[in-house]
């Protein structure tokens, strides 16, 4: 814990802090559902605890506790909630819990405090979704953090990564055949392209993968900690999510009871609920992102270079148009696995962004080379 934050950082923790009890305070005075009032009840007593250790903080730093009043924001947002229903500012306030408990992380603030911000988070994400209409599968799946990279998602990031090397490569081939330039150097240019994009995607995908498994492993090891030292805690956070799908309280104590009896369990379960990442495969393979991310770009980045190493000329820019718009449509046409749109809108709305990326590029390569010429 960073014991040299500021008077200032220290009073504006526990405006926030108080700012976030008055919402729940009011949500549950104002909740019908004796069910959901508990659980904002809950939560406001948390924010409570929270807000408490930050004015022992302020005072040991020999400040002064400030008295709260709700900002304009917050009085907006529960007028709101008030008019329209709690359910419309939920997403506000699961946004507000995401940047606390980021906040309090790169602070150094107490691993607990942050780890229930990301909680509540994920407890206002699940009321948000019983709130139009209950949990679905797909979503109840993706928050125990399983099929992530696998069906629906991992055939929508080979459409959208072949799109990508499609794209770019047409754009980059389209221009440097503007310019006029030989066949030869429009080829080595498209290949170099496509090797180019594909190794930036690449390593741009192990970075991004590898940083979320240094990250989730960081938290488990901190889900660990606490288990030993917190159980109680933890239990409380456990049993809140369990509420928010749906559970009556006791029967969520109960399990969350169980789970914590337990430590191996519970941590499993623990990463799963409150982190959503499987322990076991941390967010998937940095390696294999990254080759399969190379792959797609290459194989979409491939149909404009192609022609010109058969072709010359004109003809060579025609073939290369040609089967970028097959390969174009044939995307589009994916995507629609994902869309529920027909086959020939979303193909041919493909084909005409492509193309008029390509334009552009060929036209401002023809500028250029016309410049250089003269």
């Amino acid at each position: 814990m960073n014991a040299f934050l500021p008077l200032p950082t220290l009073i504006e923790n526990y405006l926030d802090e108080c700012n976030s009890a008055h919402i729940y305070r009011y949500l549950a005075a104002a909740e019908a559902d004796p069910r959901l009032r508990e659980i904002y009840q809950r939560l406001a007593e948390t924010e409570e605890r929270h807000a408490a250790a930050w004015a022992e903080r302020i005072r040991a730093a020999g400040g002064q506790v400030p008295t709260f009043h709700p900002p304009l924001r917050t009085r907006l947002l529960l007028w709101l909630a008030a008019r329209f229903g709690p359910a419309l500012i939920l997403p506000a306030l699961q946004g507000m819990e995401r940047g606390g408990a980021s906040g309090y992380a790169q602070q150094g603030a107490p691993a607990a405090m942050s780890r229930q911000e990301q909680s509540h988070a994920l407890v206002l994400g699940q009321i948000a979704r019983l709130a139009r209409g209950g949990l679905s599968g797909s979503a109840l799946a993706q928050l125990e953090g399983r099929h992530r990279a696998t069906g629906g998602n991992a055939l929508r990031a080979a459409v959208l990564g072949a799109n990508d090397g499609l794209v770019s490569n047409l754009s980059l081939v389209m221009g440097v055949a503007g310019a006029a330039l030989d066949n030869r150097t429009v080829l080595i240019t498209g290949l170099a392209g496509l090797l180019a994009g594909a190794i930036s995607m690449a390593l741009g995908e192990w970075l991004s993968v590898q940083s979320a498994r240094e990250l989730y492993g960081h938290q488990i090891a901190i889900e660990a900690e606490e288990i030993a030292h917190a159980p109680e805690e933890e239990a409380e956070e456990l049993a809140l999510i369990y509420e928010a799908r749906g559970l009556a309280p006791e029967q969520a104590r109960a399990l969350a009871t169980q789970i914590l009896s337990d430590p191996q369990n519970a941590l499993d379960t623990l990463a799963r609920e409150e982190l959503g990442v499987d322990p076991q495969e941390l967010g998937g393979s940095a390696w294999e992102a990254a080759l399969t991310s190379f792959v797609l770009f290459a194989l979409g980045a491939i149909f404009p270079v192609l022609p010109f190493a058969f072709f010359s000329g004109f003809s060579a820019v025609i073939a290369s148009i040609l089967f970028s718009i097959l390969a174009l449509f044939g995307l589009g046409a994916a995507i629609t696995l994902f869309t529920g749109r027909s086959v020939l809108y979303s193909g041919l709305r493909m084909v005409i962004f492509g193309l008029l990326a390509a334009a552009v590029t060929f036209g401002i390569g023809r500028l250029i080379g016309v410049s250089i010429a003269g």
